[in-house]
């Protein structure tokens, strides 16, 4: 006999997500579905628009993937007008992408998905001393891990659990079952989840020196960067290059040992093993570095098969909407894209509650429409995108930046190359990428000084005939993974516009022929330990950095009412 469990909303993320999967007697998941239940509205928005409007209209999609958006609103249009910014300009724009990787990826790890993998609890249990020299084994100089360092951290939450002021620790699974690490373990995890607190600060201050502030950073525009001040100021290239060490330091001293500490006591536990039932990647170059070459390389690897990669055609990326509530149901390319509401809400049925007997409730309707969010395809198949995928695709690429650090984590691990195929894999591969922009962001820094020296431009002319139609795209690689833009532009204006986001390739539901996508599939065959509690779901959808508000983003211009969504915390499953 099968059971619904719902999980609704899953915290720690951006935006509104819900899970629903099917268990069997065993807890053993059947089938998973993912939706999206709530939208926001900036495609349209757009329309009718200044096309150099649209960099910063887009940007709003999401307040923690700002400068992604930013840069593929800018970039779609420059691509359409034919314009090619100068070195300064693209130097600068990779200096402002470094920041938002170093940021991004050490807050989710950390904010988002590190508890995940660690027992707050736990660690109020821990010697400070035994921890002290348990972190020696993952880094020769461990940040935050000094005895009374620890004893302070013990202090700081004991001081918290007194006085019921738990904050973001409050009603957690504490003690579960697949929790792996010992008091000790949980207890530097911690001191680094504060320590981080200070160092997200600085990441941020990086974006900042090149974009004015963060997040929604003010100074890329059609053509190049208007940072020109900042970029001929020797003090402020400094200030930048010091709080890039900074946060690197961070990465080599903290966020990479954890991630080897994690590998090692987690390589048994059967629910992080699984985790990438899709085996298809997909990466696009990005991050150049001035000289040709590019941190992340672009390709396709097919059937977790790392020795052949595919070169991507754009003409195969589509998207549909078979169970997504828009009208047009057929595979659309991008620069075709629809975006009509067809809301045909939920269903009434039961799910399993947090008491384990069957609650009446609403359910999403498996067999119709029940996600705000496409399913993007690649010639007809579902690819996984984000981090795992760039190290995947770099591996095959041969991109010797990227080899050079997933064979030294390999080698540090002892994990095969397979083990990266999981929710385990997904989670170090996300540090790998940190760390390749922590290893090699200082040879763009170093390109920038050197042209500086012979070139000043940032900025390259242009002109926009309203005679003419246009159409370009943006595709590249984002925290969350691959994200392209289309633009048509008509008459001087936005007549279309269409963005392709990385948790749209992850988190949209199954397609016409009953294809999975990422986060659907990788839930399949995962035994939950307590369906009252289950961390396994909630850990293998985090693996992926969900970033919902980026993957919907429609509404009715006519302010029609389209549907109504009720929480009652009274009967909240999991």
């Amino acid at each position: 006999m099968t059971k619904r469990i719902v999980v609704d909303p899953i915290t720690r993320i951006e935006g509104h997500l819900r899970i629903e999967v099917v268990v069997d007697d065993n807890n053993v998941i059947q089938d998973a579905f993912s939706s999206s239940t709530l939208w926001r509205g900036l495609e349209k928005v757009v329309q009718n628009r200044d096309p150099r409007d649209a960099g910063f209209i887009m940007q709003r999609i999401c307040g923690v993937c700002t400068f992604s958006h930013y840069k593929a609103g800018i970039s779609a249009v420059e691509d359409a007008l034919g314009i090619v910014p100068p070195k300064n300009a693209q130097l600068i724009r990779s200096l402002m992408n470094i920041s938002l990787v170093l940021h991004d990826h050490l807050v989710h790890f950390y904010t988002l998905h590190g508890l995940d993998w660690c027992d707050i609890t736990s660690a109020l249990k821990a010697s400070p001393a035994k921890a002290s020299k348990l972190a020696f084994n993952y880094a020769d100089f461990p940040v935050n891990t000094g005895e009374d360092e620890l004893k302070a951290v013990q202090a700081k939450v004991a001081d918290f659990v007194q006085k019921g002021a738990l904050g973001p620790f409050a009603n957690a699974y504490w003690g579960h079952k697949t929790y792996r690490f010992s008091p000790e373990q949980n207890l530097i995890v911690l001191s680094h989840y504060l320590k981080l607190l200070e160092v997200q600060r600085v990441a941020a201050q990086m974006m900042a020196i090149f974009g004015s502030k963060q997040p929604h950073p003010q100074t890329l525009t059609v053509g190049g960067v208007t940072s020109v001040m900042d970029m001929l100021d020797p003090s402020r290239l400094g200030e930048w290059l010091s709080k890039y060490q900074y946060v690197r330091d961070f990465v080599d001293r903290a966020y990479y040992p954890d991630i080897l500490m994690a590998a090692e006591v987690y390589k048994n536990e059967p629910s992080v093993l699984k985790g990438s039932g899709v085996k298809n990647f997909l990466c696009f170059e990005e991050i150049p570095i001035g000289n040709g070459e590019y941190l992340y390389s672009s390709g396709i690897v097919k059937d977790y098969d790392i020795s052949k990669l595919y070169e991507i055609d754009e003409n195969l990326i589509t998207e549909e909407a078979t169970h997504s509530w828009y009208k047009n149901d057929a595979p659309l390319h991008p620069y075709d894209g629809e975006t009509e509401p067809n809301y045909t809400g939920f269903k009434k049925g039961t799910s399993i509650g947090l008491d384990k007997k069957e609650v009446k409730t609403e359910l999403l309707d498996l067999e119709g429409k029940y996600s705000w969010i496409k399913s993007p395809r690649y010639d007809g198949i579902p690819m996984e995108v984000g981090p795992l995928a760039a190290i995947v695709v770099g591996l095959a690429a041969k991109n010797k930046r990227i080899t050079n650090i997933a064979t030294q984590f390999l080698k540090d691990t002892r994990l095969p190359t397979s083990a990266l195929f999981s929710t385990l894999g997904r989670t170090a591969a996300r540090a790998l990428e940190c760390k390749l922009s922590a290893d090699y962001g200082i040879e763009i820094f170093n390109e920038l000084i050197e042209n500086l020296k012979i070139d000043k431009s940032t900025c390259a002319k242009y002109v926009i005939d309203k005679n003419k139609t246009y159409q370009g795209r943006y595709i590249g690689n984002v925290p969350r993974g691959t994200l392209s833009h289309w633009v048509k532009i008509q008459n001087g204006v936005i007549s279309n516009y269409q963005a392709v986001v990385p948790s749209t390739w992850n988190a949209g539901p199954r397609d016409s022929k009953g294809q999975k996508g990422p986060y659907e599939a990788s839930l399949i065959g995962i035994k939950v330990a307590d369906i009252t509690q289950p961390l396994e779901i909630i850990r293998t959808i985090h693996s992926f950095d969900p970033c919902i508000a980026c993957a919907v983003h429609m509404i009715d211009l006519k302010g029609n009412k389209i549907g109504e969504y009720k929480v009652n915390p009274a009967t909240l499953r999991v």
